[in-house]
């Protein structure tokens, strides 16, 4: 091992051991070893053993750690620590302006163990509540951390479709005689996609000159496919194409695997289209959107003309979960009131976090009725447009949730989550999860598994037993349309329809530009086939008192 290697093993120690809140004249010691040995002119491998610990701020402890790198190659105390630290805690020490004492306090008092969670807080103002951390530093911190993912390979389809879009124009702007149909998992509203595609009649040396100039990286070309990647990490593919065969690609481009082999089985395709739309003329069927070429089983809906008239974002008449300066959201109620009403809603429900989201400057319980005091006199000065009361209620470890019956009856409606002890088996995760939903004061369950695309895996659940409990509960299953939650995953939410669960698109929103997530959720929601009329956020007001008076009708008497 060379100094570099063996300076940088302990500065790494140094940092994760105050990570731990371990004695800090130990962390410093090696870091101040660090600091030396990055600074001698000449090689440890190279010097007698002897003279290593005679080397000023070395000494006799620091000589045999030193030693043990460069007989073995390792240091075994760093292996400790690295063995009991999260692999996203470590990954924080590659943010800048994160050091040891802030990722200590992130991760033992807010809890969180992945760069995603932090950025989600950082999103909630989850950080400025905390010491070291004021407006400026979670900034800062945000914009780290989303430079840092941006070179990571894999996007949320918030962050990448307008790059898309963009590019798109680029292209179209340079090479007009040429088309660019966008296609593949952007065109399918994936909420995670690894890679933009297109289908181009360009040649590969004129996407080649393009692309040079824009200093894109070439990857690889082939006969079908040329790919790049961009100077931030984006892979762009072109699947090349002439008049004739262009629409067959997009169409072959925009389905999932499995409906793709139950439309060739069908309809086998042939070399020429006019338009993408013909192919679903020939067949004699409705034409399938490229977001609902996911099941095979569309495509039997689509043969008795009996495709869903999905839900659009237009179709959005209230907000439902936001945040306001009561706990972690930036605005007054007042303000996201204000706001919503400019959008054209005609309801907004507050769903501040509870006293147990300490981290989020839960309610407790002589805040929630001074809530209620402002929500009122609102009411009174904004009619007809009404805000509901409404609370975050954690789910807390036994299943119950976190106020007593007389503090949630006084609730218009109860958003039930988990945000805490978030690591359990299927058994435990169930068994909390179905006490909430049978819990009579539950009106929602909020973002279910508690997943954040890319950086955290939802707790294990079996969905349709937690839906076939929402069902026999009168209980509603939110579609999180945070674009790094979107939790109810689409992909379930055809048997919660099936079963007559109520879902509700919800923005979870902390400012009043949250409000705008709703787009995202909207669209997950159209791969699963929702209706307006299946989605609690699209009620009329009327038909949201309705339904609120069927939730107070639960409660016991």
């Amino acid at each position: 091992m060379n100094n570099s290697a063996i300076a940088n093993n302990f500065s790494l120690l140094a940092k994760l051991m105050d990570i731990h809140g371990e004695n800090s004249f130990k962390s410093k010691s090696y870091a101040n070893a660090a600091f030396t040995i990055d600074k001698l002119p000449a090689e440890l491998s190279q010097l007698p053993e002897e003279k290593i610990e005679s080397i000023k701020g070395i000494g006799e402890a620091i000589c045999k750690k030193i030693l043990q790198q460069l007989h073995t190659g390792e240091l075994p105390l760093l292996n400790e620590y690295i063995q009991k630290t999260p692999i996203g805690v470590l990954e924080m020490l590659k943010i800048k302006g994160l050091g040891a004492k802030k990722i200590s306090t992130i991760w033992k008092e807010l809890e969180i163990e992945t760069i995603g969670e932090l950025l989600y807080a950082c999103n909630e103002n989850r950080l400025m509540l905390y010491k070291g951390f004021g407006e400026k530093t979670q900034q800062n911190i945000k914009e780290a951390i989303e430079f840092y993912l941006q070179n990571q390979g894999s996007y949320l389809y918030a962050e990448i479709s307008g790059y898309a879009d963009a590019l798109t124009q680029q292209l179209q702007a340079a090479l007009p005689q040429n088309t660019f149909l966008l296609t593949g998992a952007v065109r399918r509203h994936l909420e995670i996609v690894e890679q933009i595609e297109w289908i181009t009649t360009a040649a590969v040396t004129e996407l080649q000159d393009f692309f040079t100039n824009q200093q894109f990286e070439t990857l690889s070309i082939n006969s079908s496919t040329v790919t790049f990647k961009s100077p931030h990490n984006v892979e762009v593919q072109f699947h090349l194409a002439n008049t004739s065969n262009q629409f067959t690609k997009l169409f072959i481009t925009s389905c999932s695997e499995a409906f793709l082999q139950a439309w060739q089985q069908q309809f086998p395709l042939k070399e020429s289209y006019n338009s993408e739309e013909i192919i679903f003329t020939e067949a004699g069927i409705a034409f399938i959107p490229p977001y609902l070429r996911e099941s095979p089983a569309i495509i039997s809906k689509a043969k008795d003309n009996n495709l869903p008239e999905v839900i659009q974002p237009k179709d959005i008449t209230a907000i439902i979960h936001s945040h306001s300066t009561w706990s972690d959201g930036s605005f007054t109620i007042a303000a996201m009131a204000k706001a919503a009403i400019e959008k054209g809603f005609q309801y907004l429900v507050i769903s501040d976090h509870s006293k147990t989201a300490t981290y989020a400057g839960g309610l407790y319980e002589e805040k929630v009725s001074a809530q209620h005091q402002e929500i009122n006199e609102l009411n009174a000065k904004l009619a007809p447009f009404k805000i509901f009361k409404s609370i975050e209620s954690d789910i807390l470890s036994d299943g119950s949730l976190d106020y007593a019956s007389d503090v949630l009856t006084t609730f218009d409606l109860v958003i039930a989550s988990v945000h805490s002890n978030l690591k359990m088996s299927e058994d435990r995760a169930m068994k909390r999860l179905l006490i909430a939903i049978e819990n009579p004061y539950t009106s929602i369950l909020g973002h279910m598994t508690g997943r954040l695309l890319l950086s955290r895996s939802g707790f294990p659940v079996n969905h349709k037993t937690i839906i076939d409990a929402c069902a026999a509960n009168n209980v509603v299953i939110e579609l999180n349309a945070n674009p790094r939650r979107l939790d109810m995953d689409w992909r379930y939410i055809d048997y919660a329809l099936e079963k007559g669960v109520l879902i509700s698109i919800d923005p979870d929103a902390h400012s009043i530009n949250g409000f705008n997530d709703i787009y995202y959720g909207v669209l997950v929601a159209q791969k699963a086939g929702l209706t307006k009329q299946q989605n609690l956020s699209s009620f009329s007001l009327q038909q949201f008192e309705t339904f609120i008076a069927g939730q107070k009708a639960k409660r016991p008497m």
